[in-house]
């Protein structure tokens, strides 16, 4: 198995939400909600069997760019998402201030 990022360009409806996506080959999580699915055991790959929604439950901000970290709601896995330009940046804030307010 390699570790190599995968392009792959899908768009999707968010299945938390309801928002359709349109992706760019590194879309991950819905842009509206933040949320995403458990399917890439490496980015692009989506060979994880798993299938669990990704809760985002955290944004940390250095040298100005956004990383989402997304827990899987069924195994638990946490990964590290960049933020796009496209993402609802409210969400953003609320993510983080809900971070902040649990730690």
């Amino acid at each position: 198995m390699s570790s190599q990022f995968i392009r792959t360009k899908e768009d999707f409806t968010c299945k938390k939400c309801g928002f359709f996506v349109e992706g760019d080959g590194y879309t991950n999580h819905c842009s509206e909600c933040l949320w995403s699915k458990h399917v890439d055991v490496f980015p692009g790959d989506r060979a994880e069997s798993c299938g669990g929604m990704m809760e985002p439950t955290g944004v940390e901000v250095k040298n100005k760019e956004y990383t989402i970290t997304h827990k899987c709601q069924k195994c638990g896995q946490e990964k590290p998402n960049k933020a796009m330009k496209s993402d609802n940046f409210q969400m953003l804030v609320q993510v983080s201030a809900e971070n902040s307010e649990n730690s």
